[in-house]
């Protein structure tokens, strides 16, 4: 079997595992008497969040879990089923779960010192990331995961964007990730984004002597219900991160950053003289 197939079916049984969690739940709540939107409002969620679980699009995360058993009277099953689920459906749950809340996210504000935010990368330089992986992704893949990063930009575009915040490392910009044809045309893509209303594009300029995003990349998201949360990333996983006291260090750090870096103004300025160097 090709790894191409083996995550295609890999994929499959994480979607049938989080249908038949979604369902369960279904069932206990509707046995229980309440709607999507009533179920909601008890955790404080949206009653689309709670359809996504259903539904299967988002996972069951294990905290609450435990709270639905408690309020349903289901005797420990939306728990047992979470917990029972094959590893494959572990793995990637931080992942799915930040694109989950990346879709219906009001705010996002975003640090990144390695590549271009995958919210404003255009498809030939997101695929020159993706190529740029190793263990290298065979053709298949790429295809699939330039398509699905493509797809995420959509909320910029929609009729009610969030408002979002871009801040930059210099060296970015400046790194011809997949030759100089690819690497201006991210440049102008850059240029035209920061245009875009409720965007707040920055650069950090390389020349500081110090700056407050010595420790990595990271993301913060503003839910609908206005719970904060943040997003890191490494070399071998990712994280989500709810917990308020870690979500406000990032909060102030995302904060110091903004004011160590170029103007939305000055950031216009550089990507200018650098299309100009072209």
């Amino acid at each position: 079997m090709s790894t191409t197939t083996t995550r295609r079916s890999r994929a499959r049984r994480n979607a049938s595992a989080m249908k038949m969690v979604g369902a369960l739940l279904a069932v206990f709540r509707e046995a229980a008497g309440y709607t999507q939107r009533s179920l909601g409002a008890v955790f404080c969620v949206s009653e689309q969040t709670i359809a996504s679980i259903e539904q299967g699009r988002r996972p069951l995360k294990s905290d609450l879990a435990e709270q639905l058993d408690e309020l349903l009277d289901s005797k420990g099953a939306l728990s047992a089923a979470v917990r029972n689920m094959p590893e494959v459906d572990l793995v990637p749950l931080w992942a799915e779960e930040f694109l989950d809340r990346e879709r219906e996210a009001i705010a996002i504000s975003s640090y990144e010192n390695q590549v271009v935010p995958g919210l404003l990368q255009t498809d030939a330089y997101a695929e020159a990331v993706f190529r740029s992986r190793v263990p290298v992704y065979d053709e298949d893949e790429i295809g699939q995961l330039v398509t699905a990063r493509v797809e995420r930009q959509g909320i910029l575009h929609r009729k009610d964007p969030p408002i979002t915040s871009f801040v930059i490392w210099e060296p970015v910009v400046r790194a011809p990730i997949g030759g100089r044809e690819v690497w201006a045309g991210q440049l102008r893509h850059l240029r035209e984004c920061s245009e875009l209303p409720g965007l707040m594009l920055q650069v950090l300029p390389l020349d500081r002597i110090t700056h407050a995003g010595l420790n990595g990349p990271f993301v913060l998201l503003e839910t609908p219900e206005h719970q904060r949360l943040a997003y890191t990333e490494g070399q071998r996983g990712s994280q989500l991160i709810a917990d308020q006291g870690e979500v406000a260090i990032l909060s102030q750090k995302c904060a110091m950053l903004r004011s160590q870096a170029l103007t939305p103004e000055e950031t216009r300025g550089l990507l200018d003289r650098l299309l100009g160097e072209q």
